[in-house]
């Protein structure tokens, strides 16, 4: 079957169909890009091209030279003829005039560019199913939000992008290993009305100074390199099956929005950092070993450190709720929701109030039956305490 690309100008690419002359859309979960009007379809022949790691270091070394000012360029349409220009972040859309997919290049505007994605798995239809369902799950909802879950709202299929980094650690650290040891203290109680004294096992802990070292390999530690959503969205968005990673093809992402990165490479890589740095002080505590880990000082070394730049897939939409926007996001691939939602402020007054009624029941109850008294009179031990030396 024909494969057709063609070009508008130099950096801007449109798939049109070999029948009508349509423009074609990716089809999610295929390896087709199909036309929306007489059902061609343009295969997507699949590359066997490895999905390559590269060297952080020398990237830097790159973006640290100076480098030639980018200008935005101006794109035209030739459906309908306009010129436009995407917003600063994005590179892949459709006209603001009529409409037709448009995917312009990355390397007219970002010195780094994507060599790999994840195509879209689930369709618009399917992602709304699971936007649907995780509305109906929430508690204490706005009956606007479960509104709008059933309209007929458009999501936006967009590609974000992705710095994954893969790093050799080694961590030398200082702390202090804490057992638990118990002493047995006299504890005052009250029983049948009297103060009396009773002997109890305390526990204390004993602290012993502690060195080491521990060594770990990070493989794809994931950063969002968008600032569209906030991080705490865009990480609960995982886990993402990265290693279905396939090369970077144009052809995917007709049809859909894409965005270059906002958050630099040394910035992921700081983050990065961080989520390694997690991981490594639990490392650590179990190497210290004990019932308690106090962890002084911990100096890191990455070595081998290497990256990608990805595009994952996910659908997008907004709604508005007493004047304010909520977001929220369907991983493209899985299906999972994340996003802000509203709470409903009578739904949980009335909870409360509830709350309130039921415990007033039981309390009276308990009083009425004299089994409050009972309660009241019975033995009851006193919660050990903890001492530190």
């Amino acid at each position: 079957m024909p494969k057709f690309k063609a070009s508008l100008k130099p950096g801007v690419e449109r798939f049109p169909c070999g029948q009508c002359g349509a423009i074609l859309k990716y089809a999610p979960g295929t390896e087709h890009q199909v036309c929306e009007y007489c059902g061609f379809e343009n295969h997507i022949e699949p590359s066997a091209a490895p999905i390559q790691e590269y060297d952080l270091q020398q990237a830097l070394r790159q973006l640290a030279q100076p480098q030639a000012e980018t200008v935005k360029a101006q794109i035209h349409c030739d459906e309908c003829g306009a010129g436009f220009q995407f917003d600063s972040h994005i590179h892949a859309g459709e006209c603001p005039f009529c409409g037709t997919p448009i995917v312009t290049t990355t390397a007219q505007a970002k010195p780094i560019q994507p060599k790999s994605l994840l195509p879209f798995a689930i369709g618009e239809a399917e992602a709304k199913q699971h936007f649907q369902r995780w509305i109906a799950k929430l508690w204490f909802a706005p009956n606007t939000v479960k509104k709008y879950a059933r309209s007929d709202t458009k999501l936006t299929g967009v590609y974000l992008p992705y710095w994954t980094f893969d790093s050799d650690t080694e961590t030398d650290y200082v702390g202090e290993r804490g057992d638990v040891y118990y002493v047995t203290v006299p504890v005052q109680v009250v029983r049948n009305n009297r103060t009396v004294t009773v002997m109890r096992r305390v526990p204390k802990i004993r602290w012993t100074p502690v060195s080491g070292r521990v060594r770990r390999f990070f493989d794809d530690v994931l950063v969002g390199a968008s600032k569209s959503l906030p991080r705490k969205i865009l990480d609960a968005l995982q886990p993402w099956d990265l290693y279905n990673l396939m090369p970077y093809d144009e052809k995917y992402l007709s049809g859909f929005r894409s965005e270059y990165y906002q958050i630099e490479i040394d910035e992921g890589f700081d983050a990065a950092k961080q989520i390694m740095d997690s991981v490594i002080y639990r490392d650590i505590a179990r190497n210290i070993g004990g019932d308690h880990q106090r962890i002084h000082q911990a100096r890191t070394r990455h070595d081998k450190t290497t990256y990608k730049h990805c595009l994952l897939p996910v659908w997008s939409a907004a709604f508005r709720h007493r004047d304010k926007s909520y977001r929220f996001v369907i991983n493209g691939r899985t299906g999972k929701v994340q996003g802000e939602r509203p709470y409903s402020g009578w739904k949980i007054g009335f909870a409360v109030l509830a709350a309130l009624l039921t415990a007033a029941g039981i309390y009276y109850y308990l009083d009425a039956s004299g089994m409050l008294q009972n309660i009241q009179q019975s033995d009851y031990d006193v919660a050990p305490y903890h001492q530190q030396w």
